[in-house]
Order: structure tokens, then sequence, then C-alpha cells
């Protein structure tokens, strides 16, 4: 039986979308053909059809993510859009993810009858589908929009919480009055949600179908279902309980207290067999103490050098590793000359520093952080790529601003990387300290252990590698300490 196609809905509201002979071409095949509908302002349209038909296309394109090959595409305002996979940002709270939008704009409203007060300092991760798609709706309904778009935002539920769902979008939309268009593969939710059907196959509308009235499905009053539904209960969304955090095994313990104990082991049995040039590790003790206040004073100037150059591979590295993960134009073009300088030895470039700089502390940062901007380079680069791009589009849909973008998604999305190439930064800054003071002299735990050495002060100069040592250590725990902090997001 076949349906005529109505142009437009029996109301007098004005149209909030109105699409006329769209067509879209995506990898060659053409997904959209000539559509023409119009949702008028405070209307609920379901769109259903199967899969392939066009549907999150047609939406996509009524959002602005996608432009049209042929035809006009008139929406009311920038419209809210909530996903079928959500698309929450792991590293904002359930708070943080619903502010979203009024933090981008500067406008729109938080909406107070989702019952997720219990649930805001959660993360996404905590949450059960149910309660992700609150959240996804929950920050569309922030952007204060007229239009609310909705991409089987249920699919993934279960069908006593999709019920319960579908009972609270229905009555969000008549409190609100917002003119939502809703793509389902569910019959039933779409004739008992919609005002009008519209039937997409082949990427053509084939019919229109009016829903209001007294013939709605409602499976809250249909006999036996009501029943079983009373007998069930009422499904609800809930959080996911963390699993607690396993227990380390004793083996890593007494693993690492076995390779501290074979290292002190061979040390010692060294140092009995060459006791002129390798002292004891009680001697180098001894001597930690006996020279504390020297090794304090070289560790701060060493440690003075590394932080410095720590901040400089920061300061310098970010940007162009940003810039470089954005265009790779500009990694093709900068890549040879940054491989080319970490190929070039450090002892070589010296002479020419000491010209520039002399033999003071520019001279010395500058090493150190020729040494460590590489990681922060590269990390940069790949953090921003690795940034998932269905996020985009979030941020798309909500009209953020370049700088936006930047701090709210760029920049902390690509943070797992970046902490994970300070790690590797903090060591070769450290390093580049250290060769510089063996360069360049004028203090340091580096040209400490160097004059001890020359004065066959070996304790001395031991005592000095072992500071050394736990300052890279320490280095290198702040570092995971910081990451484990500010990625606390991804505890599961």
């Amino acid at each position: 039986m076949s349906h005529p196609v109505p142009t437009q809905a029996p109301t007098q509201a004005p149209a909030a979308i109105r699409l006329s002979g769209v067509s879209v071409e995506l990898g060659g095949r053409e997904v959209l053909k000539g559509v023409d509908l119009e949702v008028h302002k405070g209307e609920f349209v379901a769109i259903i059809g199967p899969s392939g038909g066009g549907k999150s296309t047609l939406l996509r394109v009524m959002a602005g993510l996608l432009k049209a090959k042929q035809g006009t595409v008139e929406v009311v305002g920038q419209p809210a859009m909530v996903f079928q996979d959500y698309r929450l940002l792991p590293w904002r709270t359930v708070e943080q993810n619903i502010r979203l939008p009024i933090e981008l704009t500067g406008r729109g409203k938080i909406e107070t009858h989702l019952g997720m007060k219990p649930y805001l300092k959660l993360y996404p991760h905590q949450l059960s589908g149910g309660m992700k798609a609150r959240v996804a709706i929950a920050r569309a309904l922030a952007q204060d929009a007229e239009v609310l778009l909705m991409d089987e935002p249920f699919a993934a539920l279960d069908a006593l919480v999709r019920e319960r769902f579908n009972l609270e979008l229905k009555q969000l939309h008549e409190r609100t009055g917002k003119t939502i268009v809703f793509v389902t593969h569910s019959i039933r939710e779409a004739v008992y949600l919609a005002d009008r059907v519209v039937v997409l196959t082949g990427g053509k509308v084939e019919a229109i179908l009016e829903t209001r009235g007294e013939g709605r499905i409602t499976a809250f009053t249909d006999g036996l279902e009501a029943e079983l539904r009373e007998r069930l209960g009422v499904a609800d969304s809930t959080f996911i309980e963390p699993s607690p955090e396993p227990l380390r095994p004793p083996w890593e313990i007494f693993g690492v207290l076995g390779l501290l104990t074979a290292f002190f082991l061979a040390w010692g049995i060294m140092a009995a067999r060459v006791p002129v040039f390798v002292p004891s590790p009680l001697e180098v003790w001894q001597a930690m103490q006996q020279n504390s206040g020297l090794l304090v004073r070289n560790a701060l100037a060493t440690l003075q050098t590394a932080g410095l150059g720590i901040l400089a591979s920061l300061a310098i590295g970010l940007p162009i590793g940003y810039a470089m993960g954005q265009k790779r134009s500009l990694e093709r073009l900068l890549s040879p000359f940054i491989v080319a300088l970490q190929a070039v030895p450090t002892i070589i470039v010296a002479p020419l520093l000491i010209i520039w700089f002399g033999y003071g502390l520019g001279s010395k940062v500058t090493i150190a952080t020729l040494i460590s901007i590489f990681p922060v380079l590269v990390s940069a680069m790949v953090g921003v790529r690795e940034v998932d791009r269905t996020y985009r589009e979030v941020f798309q849909t909500i009209g953020a601003t370049a700088w936006g973008v930047f701090w709210k998604l760029e920049f902390p999305g690509a943070l797992p990387v970046i902490l994970g190439g300070l790690r590797l930064t903090v060591s070769l800054a450290l390093i580049g300290a250290v060769v510089a003071e063996f360069v360049l002299g004028g203090g340091g735990l580096g040209h400490l252990a160097q004059t001890e050495q020359r004065n066959f002060n070996y304790a001395n100069a031991f005592s000095a590698v072992a500071v050394t040592v736990l300052l890279g250590i320490s280095l290198y725990g702040l570092v995971a300490l910081l990451e484990s902090y500010v990625l606390r997001y991804r505890r599961k």
C-alpha cells in the first residue's frame, strides 16, 4: 500500500527546518536523493528506515556537519545534537560534560529534570549506557537550541531502560516545546514518540505518516505488556561500580628487592677486586654524609639547569609539535631539520654555544634543551593527532571557537601522550645538564664528579653520580604522580 508524501504537517507553526531538493554524495555514492522535508517549530518528527538508507546522513546535513551537493537546507539557529555513541569527553566529569556548551559559548542553561544530581562528579567510564544517554541529552539541552537532533540515542539500551527513556523524552518534549528530529530503527518507538514519522529508504522520502491522535501505540498501556512491565518493575539507569584496584603480586615487590640486592652485591664484588678505582657502597655512603652540603649545592645547580631546560623544551616544543600535528605539510618541512639537530653530537655544538652565550647558565640550559626537546615535539604532534575526530563534531555542533576547540578538546585530549613524552624529557634534560657541566664546568653534579675523578677521589665522584641518579628518579616520580593525578579519569 502506498502513501502520499505530504510536504507540510497539518499545523500553522512556522518551519524550524526546511529541506528542498537535498542530495548528498559520499564516496562516489549518492546517499540522499532530492529530499524535501519541512519540520515545524515544536514538532517531534521521527525518521525510520533500513540501515544505509540515509537517516544519519540526513541528520548530519541538518546539523551542518555535511554539505549538500544539491538543494537548500534552512535550520533555525544552531541545532543541538545527541550522537548515537554519546561522545562524552572522558577527561571531564558528568557535570563538566553537561556544562561544556555554556563554557564554549557563554550562553545556555542546565536542564534540572533529568535526575543526575548523584552522578555529577563521576567520569563517563563509571556510567552505564543509560546514564551516558542522560548526560548526552543534558549536554544538548544545555545548548538551549531551538532544534534538537537525536541519532538513535537509545539504540544500545536494554528494552526496559529504553521504555523509561521514551517516556521521559516524551515528557521533556511536552515540557520544553523544542523541535525534535529523532532517528530510530524501532517502529514502536517512532509511533509512540513522534507527531509524524518519515520513512526514508534508498536516500528518498517514501512516506510521511501522521501519528497524532488516539491510535498511537503505547507500551505502557497495552494489556499484557503493561502487566509484565509492572511485574518486572521500571528499569532505571545506574552507574558502574568501580572494580577494586588489584593488589600487586608479592613477586613484584620481592623482584625489585632482589634486583637491588644483586646490584649492590655485584658492586661490592667489583669494589673488592679493584678497590683503587671502584669504591664500595659503604664508602660512597660515607662520602655522601661527609660532603652533604657540597652535594646539595651542586645538586641544586644541576636541578636549576635541568628545570630550565624542561621549561624551555615545553615552551618551544609544544607549539611547534602542535602545529606539526595540525599541518602535515609543516611536519614534512621541519622534520629533516629536527632529525638533523638530534643527530648532531652536543660536543660539536658546545663551542658555538660558548661563543654565543659564554660559559654561564645560558649555554648549559641550551644544551639541556637541545637534548630534551625532541620527545616534547613528537608527543605533542602525535597527541594532537590521537584526539578522536568524532569529538570535533560535538564542538562543531555547539559552535565552538578555535580557542575553545584547542583548550577544551585538543590540549586535554593530547595530554596523555604529552605526559608520556614528559617522562622521557625530564630524564634527558638531567642528562643534558650533566653533559653541559662536564663540557662547560662552573658547578653542578657533572662538574663535581669530573673534578673529584681527576683528583682520584673516586668515592666523592661516585657520591655525585649517586645523587644524580636519585635526582633522576625523583624527577621521573614527580612526573608519574602528575600523570596519575591528571589522568585519574582513566582509572577503571
